[in-house]
């Protein structure tokens, strides 16, 4: 039997939406699958969602103790990403879709997991600019990486994985606008 765990925004549960940030999310919907078929879900509370630093890396332990092949979410931070890809649980981004929708197009093979763990940094207080930590200096960014084989074929399976989600994303705006 395979576990999957989803990211769920309200009382979780098979009709409700994936959360768009994982360690936040309020819910976690335990979804029990056996042959391509959700035989079982039941819903976790996150207790982790108001806490104030380090939501998703606990989340993720959480995941892992709970025995999870996949984890579906709309964004996984670094970090998070760290700890499910140590434990060899696959972290799916999702967005716009219910968990069994979510789950149902997994089993088909529509959702691919994340190449590999985002890089740590984004928007966050940092150094200086009112923040408290010094002057404030502009700094360097790291030279990028060396391109190769490798980031390419993360490109193309990052492009594939947009152009599905954008494609969902048009139909369902086509539903709605067809319901007015």
């Amino acid at each position: 039997m395979t576990r999957i765990l989803v990211a769920a925004t309200n009382a979780g549960g098979p009709g409700d939406r994936v959360f768009p940030n994982f360690g936040r999310a309020p819910t976690f919907t335990v979804v029990e699958v056996e042959d391509d078929q959700i035989k079982k879900a039941t819903v976790i509370d996150n207790p982790y969602t108001a806490a104030p630093s380090g939501a998703g890396i606990q989340a993720a332990q959480l995941v892992v103790e709970r025995g999870a092949e996949a984890v579906f979410a709309g964004n996984f931070g670094p970090n998070a990403s760290g700890v499910l890809a140590q434990a060899g649980v696959k972290a799916i981004p999702v967005a716009g879709l219910t968990v069994r929708e979510a789950v149902e197009r997994y089993l088909k093979g529509e959702l691919a997991p994340m190449a590999a763990p985002p890089s740590p940094g984004g928007i966050g207080p940092g150094m200086g600019r009112g923040r408290g930590m010094g002057r404030g200096a502009w700094g360097y960014a790291p030279p990028p990486p060396p391109g190769g084989p490798m980031e390419i074929d993360e490109l193309r399976e990052r492009l594939s994985r947009l152009e599905r989600e954008l494609a969902e994303v048009r139909r369902k705006l086509d539903e709605l606008k067809g319901g007015e």
